[in-house]
This record gives structure tokens, sequence and C-alpha cells, in this order.
């Protein structure tokens, strides 16, 4: 089973107990996508095996392995000195359940190490993520779901409206 990452602005947690029946864990492949504030909306996208090659080019400038995060202005300052946690967990308890990228426990899950990210701009840049900044989500996020992308909006409930 693949690496299994929970993250958390906590740096006391060790023990996951279920909320509502879960503790959810993103893999190691798509953790990328939580290495931001826990509240920060944000829109991601990427291509996989169903992107169009016209989608590659208009959204990613030609190149398929390009991973774009954008947040809202706002959003910059709690990026540049939120203090994030990675916690790595056993996959034994979890089963995949969404987009072969999200899985839960339904029992309470010790974690195996804490990683403390550090600048995560830097990480998102040793990666090799193109990060954007924009006044407003929506208006990207409504074009880019209308594509062949492949994508993920998180916390879209606390993006501005416009």
């Amino acid at each position: 089973m693949t690496e299994l990452w929970h993250f958390s602005e906590d740096p006391s947690l060790g023990r996951f107990v279920p909320r509502d029946d879960k503790v959810w864990a993103i893999d190691g492949a798509h953790s990328w996508l939580y290495w931001f504030p826990r509240d920060c909306p944000r829109t991601c996208f990427w291509a996989d095996a169903e992107t169009t090659d016209d989608d590659v080019e208009r959204w990613l400038d030609g190149d398929r392995d390009r991973h774009v995060a954008v947040i809202e202005t706002s959003w910059l300052e709690r990026l540049r000195s939120v203090r994030l946690y990675a916690y790595r967990m056993p996959p034994g308890p979890f089963e995949i359940v969404e987009d072969d990228r999200f899985y839960i426990a339904s029992t309470p899950v010790d974690a195996i190490e804490r990683v403390e990210l550090g600048d995560l701009l830097a990480r998102h840049a040793e990666a090799g993520n193109e990060l954007r900044i924009a006044p407003s989500l929506y208006p990207l996020w409504d074009r880019v779901i209308s594509t062949t992308l492949d994508f993920s909006g998180i916390r879209l409930r606390n993006a501005v409206r416009t």
C-alpha cells in the first residue's frame, strides 16, 4: 500500500480519533494538495491519463507533469508563516474511499512519525509545483472543472465570492 499522510497545524497529535466515524489520510503522491494552512481555500489541477493534449497545452504550458495550486491573495501571508506538520500514518487501518487518493479509517490511528514541513513556499518550489496567487478562486475554478484536467478544490467555502 502507498504511504499515507495527515496534515495539521497541531504539533501535539499522535493519536487520531475518528471524527464523524472517520480518520482521513491522503496518499503521498497527492500530499502536496495539503501543503497549505488548514482553512486556506485552494484550487489545484494537474494532468492525468484522460487529460487531452489541448488542455495540457492550454493549462499546463504543455507539461503533463506540472502541478498547479492557486490560493487567494489574502492567504499569502498565512502560507508564509504557518507551521504545518505531516503525520505519516500506518496503512493497515485505512481503506481507499475516493479518487484513488483519499483514505479513511474508522478506528483510532496512531501516527508513525511527525514531520514539520517548514517553509511551504520553498516546499512547493522544490517539488516543482507552480503556485499562483489570485484575488478570487471562483472564476478560475469554474473554468478548470469544465476541462479534462484532474483537479481538487479544498476549503472553497472559505473563498471570496466575486
